[in-house]
């Protein structure tokens, strides 16, 4: 076990229960959680039957934080004195508790996948209009509203397919990912309710307070003013479109608690990374940071600038790059990361025809014989068929024989499949593309080796040693949709957020010319970001003496 840094120790021996803790990515975040976690629950501060509740976003970030919490707990007190949850496996308990305050049968289907999605793939609806019906439901029940109320406002909108799916849902009693937070929420202004969850958690601990959203704050005030412990980082704010407010949730977290701890010390990236990434700091909101142990890194780190002509170019050129990197140190981790997944299609398929080892994160990543079974039934699949049918997604899970399928855990890992298929029917791949990407899981992508091609979001929460992030254009990042000052900040958080996913170094790319899907091209400018990053890298040259000059043995070993 490393011995604590001076950061972590002060978060784990804050007096008070009530702290902002503002934790860059590779400060050391979830150990100081775990740490405070754990000094709570044996030092007497907090007393049974009285627990601490750990609230995180997703399951992985939830198992990350009870191993760590296992490192410094007996199984037994970590099962009697912590609660660790997601925010909707929350919002379920206090549904399933107490939804008779609110006049809801607590015996509700609760969701164990996303079922607007799949309701509009049922009804065979385009991309962009089951994007617009997800998002207006997801949007309206983002306020603390009943049913009646969330129809009233479906009616006023005039989005009568939505409206469809909604009445649907209340009549088959059954509740969606977006409405379990809002009628926990309306429990919880039950004064009744929120006294028995007060008295039941006597600190919280918040686990990435910049992804929450306006809502999720209200649960944890309701049950937790006072004596809440936040961390996270602004500059990581990256999920507005999950309807996440970071400069909303941080003005009312810093009204709220009076002490404060910054982590200042990266013990992820090397000097030349850090200072790419406190470049941005005055768009993102963040912290300067500084390495932990900069002479450290061999050469100090890298960020480079490398132009191409086209994205075939580029392409071409990340090949030949992760080739160079992967032959001087074959265990070496290289995230390709792009703001969006088809900027990198080019990059994508220029892997696909190399001889290089690769993981696509986007791709279906199946059990054996859920892998077997889809690529059995896109063996045999005619597009032109599934184009012209009326109901491609019935056609799918016929052909691969759902209905025969009686055990709940592979009927769902087959679900999941068929709908990732179905997903990419529907934007014109081809069956014997789709065939050529399943692959059946053994290592976690976390553990594998070799090249990691993913998007900016997908990666938030990893670290590769290397990272190549494409295309930094404007309409690709800042994306063209960001129009406001507020979605160019946020862009910018993503360009953060991609760079501090590296160790060693970064590699920044621009393509003067990208082909669009209609045979077309788009010239493209660099990205208005490049004012902020000037001083920050090396250009084409000099990036090539630093790699050929690099003590390769270190940059493996380090």
């Amino acid at each position: 076990m490393l011995e604590p840094t001076i950061d972590q120790i002060a978060i784990r021996d804050h007096p008070s229960l009530s702290l902002l803790a503002i934790a860059p990515a590779g400060c050391g975040k979830t150990e100081a959680l775990a740490l405070r976690v754990a000094a709570l629950a044996t030092l007497g501060t907090i007393r049974p039957p009285r627990r601490i509740l750990v609230t995180t976003f997703t399951n992985k970030a939830k198992d990350n934080i009870t191993e760590r919490l296992s490192a410094y707990l007996p199984s037994s007190l970590l099962r009697e004195r912590v609660t660790v949850a997601n925010f909707h496996g929350l919002s379920a308990r206090i549904f399933r508790a107490h939804a008779n305050v609110i006049d809801m049968d607590p015996a509700a289907i609760i969701p164990d996948s996303d079922w607007v999605a799949e309701q509009c793939r049922h009804r065979n609806y385009p991309y962009p209009t089951a994007q617009k019906i997800q998002k207006i439901l997801q949007t309206i029940k983002q306020d603390d509203i009943s049913d009646s109320e969330v129809e009233a406002r479906l009616l006023h909108s005039g989005e009568t397919q939505a409206l469809e799916i909604e009445h649907l849902r209340i009549s088959e009693g059954r509740l969606t990912y977006h409405d379990l937070p809002r009628v926990a929420s309306l429990i919880l202004a039950h004064d009744a309710v929120a006294d028995l969850y007060r008295n039941h958690f006597a600190a919280i601990i918040v686990d990435e307070f910049q992804d929450l959203t306006p809502q999720q704050l209200r649960i944890i005030n309701r049950i937790g003013t006072g004596k809440t412990t936040y961390a996270g980082d602004l500059a990581q704010g990256i999920y507005s479109f999950a309807g996440a407010d970071p400069a909303q949730i941080y003005a009312a977290i810093t009204a709220e608690c009076v002490d404060r701890i910054e982590f200042s010390e990266s013990h992820r990236s090397s000097p030349a990374v850090l200072h790419a990434v406190n470049a941005l700091t005055e768009l993102t909101g963040g912290i300067h940071l500084s390495a932990a142990r900069p002479q450290s890194w061999p050469g100090g780190g890298l960020v480079a600038k490398l132009d191409y002509t086209d994205a075939a170019a580029e392409a071409r050129g990340v090949v030949n790059l992760c080739r160079y990197i992967l032959e001087r140190g074959s265990k070496l981790r290289i995230g390709v990361i792009a703001r969006i997944s088809n900027r990198r299609r080019f990059v994508d398929a220029a892997f696909t025809d190399s001889d290089l080892p690769f993981s696509r994160w986007d791709d279906g990543v199946l059990d054996t014989d859920t892998a077997k079974i889809i690529k059995s039934m896109l063996a045999t699949l005619d597009a032109t068929e599934f184009e012209n049918s009326d109901s491609p997604l019935a056609q799918l899970r016929e052909r691969a024989g759902l209905d025969t399928i009686q055990d709940p855990d592979t009927r769902k890992s087959l679900v999941d499949a068929i709908d990732w298929c179905h997903d990419l029917l529907q934007a014109g791949e081809l069956p014997h593309d789709i065939r050529k990407r399943i692959r059946a899981s053994g290592s976690s992508l976390i553990d594998i080796t070799g090249v990691h091609l993913l998007s900016g979001h997908a990666g938030k929460g990893q670290q590769f040693d290397w990272v190549i992030a494409l295309g930094l254009e404007d309409d690709h990042i800042p994306y063209y949709e960001a129009k406001t000052p507020e979605l160019v900040s946020e862009e910018a958080r993503i360009l953060s957020v991609i760079l501090s996913r590296a160790r060693h170094g970064a590699f920044l790319t621009v393509a003067a010319d990208v082909p669009n899907k209609q045979g077309g091209s788009w010239p493209k400018k660099p990205s208005r970001f490049w004012e902020n990053l000037t001083g920050t890298y090396l250009d084409r040259t000099q990036a090539l003496q630093w790699l050929e000059n690099a003590d390769w043995g270190q940059l493996q070993t380090r």
